[in-house]
């Protein structure tokens, strides 16, 4: 059984007398430990299938299991507890909380799991650890770069063991070193921590920094390939 199993999906949106098919008849597997990502050009389909992927939004129609669960038809508050519990989200305005320090924001997935101060605390220092941001940990918000806001981001993102990372444009607000550096996080943790991250990106070059690649257009999959392999 894969760890994500779409089948089937479309997501018509009813504007009126005229039917918008943001994503038609979408079928796909990812595995546990693979590092994808979702390419394609402005309207391709590609925040739809990443809303549905987090479980921000409920197909027209079509199957969705996440790590065995079906979500194709949870009510909101369901939704909720799965990604809180299943999904890391890295998005490319960092969301971090203004008024608190980076470990604070780290700590607050864990809060909302019921944890507690000890175990949230060691745990959002392991994680600040791990992308190399422990000595920014009581900096705010407002006295860290971009490339930190991000790094912070992504230990958020992993507080609470997610099953999937899923990653909207993480570097499309930062310079290119930045991002690169950013982009060198995501690698790490998926090769050293076996997470699965899913990476939403117009950027083809970071696109071939990972393993497979899946192309989008007018909401269909055009081509779902290994990287480095002839898109068919």
């Amino acid at each position: 059984m894969s760890l994500l199993e779409m089948r089937g999906i479309s997501k018509v949106y009813d504007m009126g007398a005229e039917k918008v098919y943001a994503l038609r008849d979408v079928s796909l597997d990812i595995e546990e430990g693979e590092f994808v990502a979702i390419v394609g050009p402005s309207g391709s389909g590609k925040s739809t299938l990443m809303n549905l992927i987090g479980c921000l939004d409920e197909p027209t129609t079509g199957s969705y299991r996440l790590d065995g669960i079906d979500v194709s038809n949870m009510s909101g508050d369901q939704q909720a507890v799965i990604r809180n519990e299943k999904i890391g989200f890295v998005f490319q305005t960092f969301n971090l909380i203004p008024r608190t320090t980076a470990l604070s924001n780290v700590e607050l997935p864990m809060f909302y799991k019921g944890l507690g101060k000890k175990q949230r605390t060691e745990k959002a220092k392991e994680l600040l650890k791990l992308v190399e941001m422990e000595d920014r940990m009581d900096h705010m918000p407002n006295e860290l770069s971009g490339g930190q806001k991000q790094r912070v981001a992504i230990a958020r993102a992993m507080a609470n063991d997610p099953s999937i990372i899923l990653a909207d444009e993480p570097t499309g607000a930062l310079d290119t070193k930045t991002g690169n550096l950013v982009m060198d996080i995501f690698l790490k943790i998926n090769r050293d921590e076996g997470r699965t991250v899913i990476l939403i990106t117009h950027n083809e070059r970071l696109a071939n920094l990972t393993q497979r690649r899946i192309t989008l257009s007018d909401g269909e999959i055009m081509s779902d390939c290994a990287v480095g392999e002839a898109i068919i």
